[in-house]
């Protein structure tokens, strides 16, 4: 089951300034475009395993759901791992106006990078090749 971070330990998280690059995905289970892109993020986490990437998929489903469709969602993906619960009952507007430019929490899916300084910020449902042309440009 993968593990719960407050608010303040994924804002850590997203600090992170180094020479990996960090993809960190927002989504629920119930969220129909967030669900289509996973494949693409699956790919590309395959395809760069040897890699200093390192992929994270923040779940935003209630709490409630945590113990079924979110453990499902996680097995059924083999994403254990890679995947951090966030309570959106505890995000306040500075959560996001701390850790990103474009992002209000107002919609999802929501993808984050940042490899030391750069960063970019995607809203809404990445295509396979929006997500291996970002990701390009950060490995270059």
């Amino acid at each position: 089951m993968p593990k719960e971070l407050s608010p303040e330990n994924v804002g850590q998280h997203l600090a992170k300034n180094n020479d990996t690059l960090y993809v960190t995905n927002f989504f629920a289970t119930w969220c129909g475009p967030c669900i289509r892109e996973i494949p693409s993020f699956k790919n590309k986490m395959q395809e760069l395993k040897d890699k200093p990437v390192k992929f994270t998929f923040v779940n935003l489903d209630d709490r409630a759901d945590w113990d079924t469709a979110v453990k499902d969602f996680v097995a059924e993906h083999n994403l254990g791992s890679n995947v951090i619960l966030l309570d959106g009952q505890k995000l306040d507007p500075s959560f996001f106006s701390k850790n990103f430019k474009q992002w209000d929490g107002g919609s999802i899916p929501f993808t984050f990078m940042r490899k030391g300084d750069k960063t970019d910020e995607f809203l809404g449902m990445m295509t396979e090749e929006a997500l291996n042309s970002k990701i390009d440009a950060f490995l270059k």
